[in-house]
């Protein structure tokens, strides 16, 4: 990206616990995991992104999630390991789709361009990630949705303005950790290319 430098970017992302599906397809809450907090704040923070949110509705998930901020930003994390402190301080938590919006609305003074992520092909507002990547570089604000368990519930996909492209391998076998999906999203949108 010679047009900004990485750490300027307007892109924030969103790690979605409600609403998401499970195998079935039925709309559920999922459950905060550190891994997944560690790691996506970790990429977050190599790449240049301004925020990382987290939504669920649920209080004691709510309680988990400040727990662990604490212990890696005031506690004895901060001592032992304040790199891990410094990715986590981009991450916030949010009760819902509406409260982000809200929050990431005021922050940028309008409402970023919302795409989602998902693994199936089945979506017809498909952005390329070359579009998306051209558009960050040129200053325009992205809010990127993940979904955790078995995907976005299509409400949270609808409430966006459309979809990434799935990430696609020569295999069949398609079912990423959300990690593993955020990181190359990431590289894909904000990498160095050669």
């Amino acid at each position: 990206m010679a047009e900004q430098e990485v750490g300027k970017v307007k892109v924030d992302l969103a790690l979605i616990h409600y609403p998401v599906v499970n195998k079935n397809q039925e709309i559920i809450g999922s459950a905060i995991t550190n891994l997944d907090l560690h790691d996506i704040a970790r990429a977050a923070k190599t790449y240049g992104v301004d925020s990382f949110y987290v939504v669920t509705p649920y209080s004691d998930q709510q309680e988990l999630f400040r727990e662990l901020l604490d212990h890696w930003l005031t506690g004895h994390g901060a001592k032992y390991n304040s790199n891990r402190g410094e990715a986590l301080a981009l991450v916030q938590i949010c009760d819902d789709l509406n409260q982000l919006f809200e929050r990431v609305t005021e922050k940028w003074q309008g409402r970023p361009t919302v795409l989602a992520t998902c693994a199936q092909e089945k979506h017809s507002n498909i952005w390329p990630y070359s579009v998306v990547r051209q558009r960050i570089s040129e200053g325009e604000r992205f809010l990127i949705l993940f979904g955790t368990a078995w995907g976005l519930a299509q409400e949270a996909i609808d409430a966006g303005d459309g979809i990434l492209p799935p990430i696609t391998a020569l295999g069949n076998y398609n079912h990423l950790s959300v990690r593993s999906a955020a990181a190359i999203v990431l590289d894909r949108l904000l990498g160095v290319r050669e």
